[in-house]
């Protein structure tokens, strides 16, 4: 059958209501103005009398319903002097995070609430300065919950100067948007349209439809016409207001279009836009199976839904695509996906979008020449395309990353390393890190976030990296340096769960239950384990293995990435754990399907590149982590908390033996990447000088004292076998607590650590651990030996050509030490140079608190 739609696209809308009469004793309705979110009275209101806004909870994102406390709402305006929808003027709250007694909203049962203001005077508003718009969104008391418009955007109401002549249409709803936005209507050919508008005062109305007249009205205050509509094309409704000599009009367009096209999609074309004809044409290609009907919007036909870019459907009914020419390729395109007259995305696939909430707060330093938003033609993210962009030209192609076995992770959030915090300085700054001796940097996730200010793992577009950072040719510079530097670089890949920006979860998502749907292709609508953020891939479905793959491959070619620490591994399942705190250990059971899931990335990843580095937060069973490795992959390995019970003192629950790849069952010490600290733990410096443990004057709370069990610790972490992560700071004794200003919250970036000289000394002893491990063989040794419990403890390292013993006093008191050591005779002090004497297999000795030592059977490197 026939798929034929009626496409509206409509302003703002009125409902009707009681009605009042002007001074020559015409009626003008009375009426509450809707936008389904907010709804207000008068319908016309001024900046200068008073204004009721009543709040329908259920509506828009649903951010507070079923709210049980009070109602707040965040409110300043938009005048004649803000610069567009984010300037905010007066607003009324100091803080987001406190509640303003003014501000509360009276609950009116049913998730309604009211709230009468008078603008001018309860935003403080100068006189003389035109109120253009009430802006505002709905919290909770601390903010924590927020209700906005249903794409997330913050909600304005129209304010109309006193006197001035206005006209509105009515009916059907709106969304409250900077340039109000219909609640789109879809009709079929044939059925009756009825258009009523309302004027602010009585005026001479007419209403046009393509041009003709359809209805008028004199000396009237609102007028009704009702159309049959039958003619497929572009259509426009208009209505004209004047009175006294004045004139006020607005108008909606819509689209009546004929059948859907069913045509195959093209050889050549890929997932989201593939440019073709020298970048003058593209195919544009979006999978929504089950959908009804599919626009391309934007600035190639002024954001108008026009047959030219309806786009047809594929036999299977998976795929839309539609292919439109006549393109600049050297010019930057916005567009997006408008879906079944409801829903406005942009493309999955995007390699850059524009953001109207947060793109206002990155510096121009930062993003140079930044392609302005589309302000009052569209709402939410929208996609950016250029047929020819910017390339850049890689210096080092072919190179070659460092053995696993020899990797020195540092872990870095760009936010908090750099106050700049983008890839050029980063570039600037790899001196520092290659004097230190790292292999490796591994960025935490860098794909576009929700915000700017975030550690990332709330992502929405797995294409695009985000421009809070910087620009792509900037970060692929940045990458370039480091593999001229010999840095591998390795990126925090989260595709465990996507959040509410994301085009794929908003595609197949309820409202009501605020939930992806049961035909969501990509999503579970329930979690299946415990610890899950935001909406969980459902990694058994074959259209999220095919965007996984997509989106690897994608990073690893285009960028030349080294490769992946896939965030919240362990989360890759279909297997029902439940999200409660009990499931967590059922969570973390062998489970076999998972495992498959698994080896088919991996073995994906490395027929693309057999070299590339797979890690996995995983912390599942051991035998499941060891299959995973036997298949080639990484595990991460998390030792924070008896490291840090090591470097405090408390020796009873010290024993990091873990460190050591055979503790796992292992077979090879280049799969276990063992960490002391991460973006997700506490820092040890923080409890050491917080809790750290004291025996008459030794006492580990003081700044020295803790900075040198820091490197007590490190001798340690450094001298075990297998690849290794530091976490940025660390190397300096980095004190501040993770839950400083929230746990993700922005912390200080204290370069100035370098000038202490007890820090700085703590920075070269790691930079000397880190290069005698790159110089010295032995410290990937297969044969070892260690003793890791209790005050003392030691590590033996052989091999053929030298051996090392490892040897330090946990404690806060001195200890006796007896060690056996690999052979007698002269031993060598790496860090002081001296030698000691070893008669038989067994050194004896007395070691003061923190004292520790590294030997070596012949002099090191």
């Amino acid at each position: 059958m026939k798929s034929i739609y009626l496409v509206l696209l409509l302003p703002l809308i009125i409902s009707t209501g009681c009605r009042k009469k002007d001074m020559n004793d015409t009626e003008i309705p009375v009426v509450e103005a809707s936008a389904g979110l907010i709804t207000w009275s008068p319908s016309f209101p001024t900046g200068d009398d008073p204004l009721t806004i009543t709040f329908d909870a259920s509506r828009g994102n649903q951010g507070l319903k079923g709210i049980s406390g009070n109602v707040y709402m965040h409110a300043g305006v938009i005048t004649d002097k803000s610069t567009g929808a984010s300037d905010w003027k007066y607003t009324k709250s100091s803080s987001f995070n406190v509640p303003d007694p003014a501000s509360v909203l009276t609950p009116m049962g049913n998730g309604i609430y009211e709230i009468t203001i008078s603008p001018r005077a309860f935003f403080n508003v100068p006189a003389g300065e035109k109120i253009q718009k009430v802006a505002m969104v709905f919290r909770n008391a601390d903010g924590t919950l927020v209700a906005r418009n249903k794409d997330n955007s913050d909600i304005y109401l129209p304010i109309t100067e006193s006197g001035k002549l206005d006209v509105r249409f009515i009916d059907p709803e709106f969304e409250p948007l900077y340039t109000p936005a219909p609640a789109i209507q879809v009709q079929v050919v044939g059925q009756e349209l009825n258009i009523s508008a309302i004027a602010s005062k009585a005026a001479d109305l007419t209403l046009y439809l393509n041009g003709a007249s359809i209805g008028t009205a004199a000396n009237a205050s609102s007028i009704t016409a009702n159309v049959k509509l039958t003619t497929v094309g572009s259509q426009i409704v208009r209505v004209v207001a004047t009175s006294a000599g004045v004139t006020a009009e607005t108008s909606f367009t819509f689209t009546l279009n004929g059948t859907v096209e069913v045509a195959d999609l093209p050889a050549n074309a890929k997932d989201g836009v593939t440019y073709i004809n020298n970048g003058t044409s593209a195919i544009f290609n979006l999978y929504a199976p089950g959908k009804q009907f599919v626009y391309v919007i934007g600035e190639l036909d002024d954001w108008k839904a026009t047959p030219a870019n309806f786009m047809k459907r594929t036999p299977d009914g998976t795929h839309w695509w539609v292919q439109l020419d006549n393109l600049d390729p050297d010019k930057e395109y916005t567009y997006q996906y408008w879906v079944d007259g409801t829903l406005k995305i942009a493309d999955p696939y995007s390699e850059k979008v524009l953001d109207p909430s947060n793109d206002s707060s990155i510096p121009s330093t930062i993003y140079p020449s930044l392609k302005a938003y589309p302000t009052g033609k569209t709402s939410g993210i929208v996609s950016i395309m250029q047929g020819n962009q910017p390339t850049y030209n890689w210096k080092n192609a072919s190179f070659v990353r460092p053995e696993p076995k020899n990797l020195l992770i540092y872990e870095l959030h760009l936010r908090d390393f750099l106050g700049t915090h983008n890839y050029s300085t980063l570039k600037d700054t790899l001196n520092y890190l290659t004097r230190l001796g790292v292999s490796a940097i591994e960025l935490m996730p860098i794909e576009e976030f929700e915000g700017n200010s975030s550690w990332g793992y709330n992502p929405s577009f797995y294409f695009a990296p985000d421009k809070y950072y910087g620009t792509k040719i900037a970060l692929q510079q940045m990458i370039d340096e480091c593999h001229t530097r010999g840095i591998a670089v390795i990126m925090d890949m989260v595709l465990n769960h996507s959040f509410g920006q994301s085009p794929m979860v908003q595609l197949y998502f309820d409202q009501a239950t605020g939930k992806p749907t049961a035909d969501n292709p990509w999503f579970n609508t329930d979690p299946m384990h415990p610890y899950n953020v935001g909406y969980d891939f459902n990694h058994e479905s074959l259209a999220t293995k095919y965007f996984v793959k997509n989106v690897v491959k994608f990073w690893m070619q285009q960028y030349k990435i080294d490769g992946f620490r896939f965030d919240l591994s362990k989360g890759f399942t279909q297997k029902n754990s439940g999200t409660t705190d009990a499931a967590v250990s059922t969570w973390g059971a062998y489970d076999a399907s998972r495992i498959q899931i698994w080896k088919e990335y991996n073995t994906y990843m490395k027929s693309i590149d057999p070299n590339f580095y797979v890690i996995l937060e995983h912390f599942a069973a051991d035998t499941e982590e060891k299959e995973l490795s036997d298949n080639g992959m990484m595990l991460w390995n998390n030792l924070n908390a008896t490291f840090n019970e090591a470097s405090m003192g408390y020796v009873a629950n010290s024993d990091f033996s873990r460190a050591f790849y055979d503790k796992h069952g292992f077979t090879q010490s280049d799969k276990l990447v063992t960490y002391m600290e991460s973006h997700d733990e506490e820092r040890l410096m923080y409890k050491n000088l917080q809790y750290g443990n004291s025996a008459g004057t030794y006492n580990i709370k003081t700044l020295e004292t803790a900075l040198k069990r820091q490197a007590l610790v490190a001798a340690f972490f450094f001298a075990v076998p297998g690849p290794k992560m530091i976490w940025q700071f660390g190397e300096l004794g980095y004190d501040v607590s993770i839950d400083q200003n929230g746990r993700t919250g922005e912390k200080p970036i204290l370069w100035d650590y370098s000038a202490n000289a007890n820090r700085k000394a703590l920075y070269n002893i790691y930079s000397k651990l880190i290069n005698l491990r790159k110089n010295n063989a032995v410290f990937a040794t297969t044969d070892f030996q260690y003793n890791l419990i209790g005050s003392i403890k030691y590590i033996v390292l052989k091999s053929s050509t030298v051996n090392v013993v490892v040897t330090g006093n946990f404690d806060v008191v001195a200890k006796s030490m007896d060690v056996t050591f690999p052979a007698s005779g002269t031993w060598y002090d790496y860090f002081t140079g001296a030698t000691i004497d070893v008669s038989g297999t067994t050194y004896s000795t007395t070691l003061a608190p923190g004292e520790y030592h590294v030997y070596s059977s012949s002099p090191l490197k």
